[in-house]
């Protein structure tokens, strides 16, 4: 959501910042590293329990996810290399903070549901992820759906930063959340992968052929019941 709606706005924010740092020598993927390792400092601090470390370095490691793309386009090194590598780091750090929530309510001596819930967090997340790439793979338009990776990063962080029952509350909109964005993105694929295989749109067309013929029919046998109807009434 966020990301379709203000990306544009992001990149112009981001471009003097990105050519600044393009000019001093820095190359995306070095920020994409920096980013990666930010985010394992964040799930160690969450694992260990210190919740508002964890939210702080979360938050520093949107900074790098910002200025990888500004970089790569100031200095005209945008390549598939590296939205490769950037895609990785964004899955590498769910499972890291996800693992590490986990963890956290494990030595919390948590319910199993709750060790469960970030598991949930993470599968539902990958769902999300995995559909939109194989829709992308396969040239299909699966940008819909109601959370993306910054939405949940920010559910993630508002429980971070209230802990207990608010994290708790926190994982469980992730998980619902996950579970609608990947209902609407299968349904968009499911689709338009119909309408592109001729056998299975040919035959859905004789379906609503044959429903709209048999809908018709039943209400001719109808008007043709009202009126023998009326005739015997007449007649009696």
């Amino acid at each position: 959501m966020f990301d379709g709606k203000f990306r544009n706005q992001v990149d112009a924010a981001m471009k003097p910042v990105g050519q600044g740092l393009a000019r001093a020598g820095i190359t995306p993927d070095v920020i994409t590293a920096t980013g990666l390792i930010m985010s394992l400092g964040a799930a160690i601090a969450i694992g260990a329990g210190v919740l508002n470390l964890g939210l702080l370095l979360l938050i520093l490691t949107g900074i790098p996810d910002l200025l990888d793309g500004a970089v790569a386009k100031a200095s005209g090194r945008s390549s598939v290399r590296g939205a490769f590598f950037d895609s990785m780091a964004d899955r590498i750090t769910d499972a890291m903070l996800f693992t590490a929530l986990a963890f956290y309510f494990v030595t919390e001596g948590s319910s199993p549901w709750l060790v469960i819930l970030p598991v949930a967090g993470y599968a539902t997340a990958s769902w999300v992820s995995y559909v939109r790439a194989k829709a992308d793979a396969l040239g299909f338009d699966a940008h819909v759906g109601l959370v993306e990776r910054a939405e949940r990063i920010i559910i993630l962080g508002v429980g971070l930063l209230f802990g207990g029952p608010v994290l708790v509350v926190s994982l469980c909109v992730i998980v619902v959340a996950n579970l609608v964005t990947f209902a609407q993105r299968f349904a968009r694929v499911w689709g338009q992968a119909t309408d592109a295989t001729p056998a299975l749109s040919d035959r859905r067309r004789r379906r609503a052929a044959r429903a709209s013929a048999t809908a018709a029919e039943r209400r001719a046998a109808r008007a043709e019941r009202r009126r023998r109807s009326a005739e015997t009434r007449r007649r009696s």
